[in-house]
């Protein structure tokens, strides 16, 4: 009520009515404290978002949780070099240093849950980003919802949510069993591939997935998995049977059930890569490549160069580009015409940084390969990382199914 009453300036008083009426439209009769948030709407995705931003900022606006800020639309201290037009860099840039001004930590990345900021089970957080929101629930065992851009910052800064959705015990249960059938000798095109799958098998419901534990997932695996779900699907979470957290126990007794097969893993293969063989681009770190991506990238490359005609980037976030520095990765990495950017991601990056002769891409991204035809214009292909290397190298990639799905 003090919020609302004004007691801690217009910012938070105009957050504060902006929550209540969130929590009204949700069927919210309590809000929740949460312990920390991560900003979305600092991509420049329209002039609303610097509009909205500086407003708050200019009426002395601060967060009062620890705060971390999603990818921005450029490379803020490269973006002048990199030949980005002052139309839209300018104001990009002014969008992200208005949230800095408003306390929000300048991490730029859309895999907050890297950071040693991260989470842990059972608790209450407020963050945007849905490949981020489908992680902490799925993977951590956190609590948030999916929260839209404009309303992360709202909570930011009064440190209360809306006690809806997810949040709560209730909403977090599966209403639907998808089982999946594990092909032998499966590669990490798998995990992305099951997601994107699962997303189409659960577009409005949380998702038991059953039969991956055998496969072992990594963290890595999951966090593809993640990221592709929640393309192809509305819900904030989702369950694997015997890897997260919270699986046991998650369906509901009157769940439905449907399956993934092999079959299905095919089509899919198919509807992704309906690319042409030669690629000028490796589109890796959708989202964001965490360490143990970077040190299997320079594994695999193995100290040979990129092909003249092929760009290979891969987006990281700061923390992680200083880790794969400090261990040498980064210099194996630049050795083999690697391009590692920090800020952006592949859902905010624009021409010129997105190399402009670019008739097609490939990608290990459920997400981007999803995402990437719209985005770009350009014609995608995907595939393992095995798969992103033999682009790099030569150029090209045979339209092929992997052998385990043969």
């Amino acid at each position: 009520h003090a919020m609302l009453e004004g007691n801690s300036g217009d910012a938070v008083q105009q957050a504060m009515r902006i929550i209540c009426a969130m929590a009204a439209n949700q069927g919210a009769v309590r809000l929740t404290s949460v312990t920390q948030a991560h900003i979305d709407g600092c991509i420049y995705a329209s002039p609303a978002n610097l509009t909205f931003a500086e407003k708050m900022a200019d009426m002395g606006a601060r967060v009062c949780v620890p705060t971390t800020m999603n990818a921005i639309s450029v490379d803020r201290a490269n973006w002048q070099t990199q030949g980005v037009p002052p139309s839209f860099g300018l104001p990009a840039a002014r969008l992200a240093d208005a949230y800095v001004r408003m306390g929000c930590q300048p991490s730029f990345t859309c895999s907050p849950y890297l950071l040693e900021t991260a989470p842990s089970k059972g608790e209450n957080i407020a963050w945007a980003e849905s490949n981020a929101v489908i992680f902490a629930n799925t993977v951590l065992g956190a609590r948030t919802a999916k929260h839209p851009d404009f309303l992360d910052l709202c909570i930011a800064l009064t440190g209360r949510a809306p006690l809806a959705g997810v949040y709560l015990d209730g909403p977090r249960k599966a209403r639907r069993i998808v089982d999946v059938e594990l092909p032998d000798g499966i590669d990490d095109a798998f995990w992305p591939l099951i997601g994107y799958l699962a997303g189409h098998r659960a577009p409005d419901c949380i998702p038991l997935l059953r039969g991956l534990a055998a496969a072992g997932p990594t963290c890595d695996d999951l966090k593809a998995l993640c990221a592709a779900f929640g393309t192809t699907s509305a819900a904030p979470m989702l369950h694997i049977d015997g890897v997260t957290p919270e699986a046991e126990g998650a369906a509901l007794p009157d769940a439905s059930h449907v399956t993934i097969s092999r079959a299905d893993m095919r089509d899919a293969w198919r509807m992704l890569n309906a690319g042409p063989e030669a690629v000028e681009l490796v589109a890796l770190g959708s989202p964001h490549y965490s360490l143990t991506e970077c040190e299997a990238l320079a594994g695999a490359l193995a100290g040979r160069t990129r092909h003249p005609d092929t760009q290979v980037i891969a987006t990281a976030g700061r923390q992680v580009i200083v880790a794969a520095q400090a261990n040498g990765t980064l210099n194996l990495l630049h050795q083999s015409g690697v391009q590692v950017l920090p800020d952006i991601c592949w859902c905010s990056i624009s021409e010129p940084v997105f190399p402009p002769q670019t008739r097609a891409l490939m990608t290990n991204s459920g997400k981007y390969a999803h995402y990437g035809p719209g985005l770009s214009g350009r014609a995608v292909r995907f595939g393992s990382l095995a798969d992103c290397i033999e682009a790099a190298l030569t150029g090209r990639v045979p339209v092929r199914l992997p052998k385990w799905l043969e």
